[in-house]
């Protein structure tokens, strides 16, 4: 994605679409632009114990003997009960420093949000994704419009991913595949660097759909939520 937010000229464009499209049906829709969908955390956490605990192998397999410097071993001969005791508590001495340095070097760098998230398996972000868009859904009460009919769209920049949820009565009578239109939609303008575009696009898909499904009523067709893109900030 070229384009990471949406200017004020972006969210009116979608707010003036959603408006257009809610004129002709009883159906809700709900724009949601979130920065990013969760911190990711963990990753960084779990790439440096990944680290800390399989270079010392993978040293010792090359054929890399890591010692603790003098300084801070401090053993001799005399001192130890012999020769294999010293070379054995010096590896081992030498193996634990490589890995504490490993793992303050790694998080460190794993902590730095753009690597952190890259390094956070594609599957995790698409779950964090799936799951912000149904707390979403939840916390906006989608789910309490009258007819059943909210539908939220709900984009996040960092993951360059989308979702789509239609609420239980859209769900039980339209295809699936009318879904992976707008999705379509929505990502070809979020490619492309023009969000307000994608926003638009799949707003106008749906609205089709809903219109045909779930014409407005003349004189009772309340408008249930705002029309207004809700925009979240970054996390972290």
């Amino acid at each position: 994605m070229g384009k990471t937010h949406l200017t004020p000229d972006d969210l009116a464009a979608i707010e003036a679409a959603v408006r257009r499209a809610e004129a002709r049906t009883t159906g809700e829709i709900y724009c949601v632009a979130a920065e990013e969908s969760s911190d990711y955390r963990e990753a960084p956490l779990a790439w440096a114990a990944g680290a800390a605990l399989l270079a010392p192998a993978l040293l010792l397999l090359g054929g890399v003997h890591v010692e603790a410097p003098e300084i801070l071993g401090g053993w001799t001969a005399a001192q130890a009960a012999g020769a294999a005791e010293t070379a054995v508590r010096g590896s081992l001495i030498g193996a634990l420093l490589l890995q504490a340095v490993l793992f303050l070097a790694v998080l460190a760098l794993a902590s730095i949000a753009p690597v952190r998230r890259a390094l956070t398996p594609r599957a995790l972000r698409r779950e964090r994704v799936r799951r912000r868009a149904r707390e979403m859904f939840a916390a906006k009460n989608l789910q309490a419009t009258r007819e059943r009919t909210g539908v939220l769209i709900y984009v996040s920049f960092a993951e360059h991913m989308a979702e789509l949820i239609a609420d239980e009565s859209i769900a039980a009578t339209v295809d699936p595949g009318v879904w992976d239109e707008a999705m379509a939609l929505l990502t070809a303008g979020l490619k492309r660097g023009a969000p307000a575009a994608g926003f638009v696009a799949a707003v106008d898909r749906c609205a089709d759909t809903l219109a045909e499904r779930f014409p407005a009523r003349a004189g009772d067709n309340p408008n249930e939520l705002p029309d207004a893109v809700v925009v979240l900030p970054r996390l972290g």
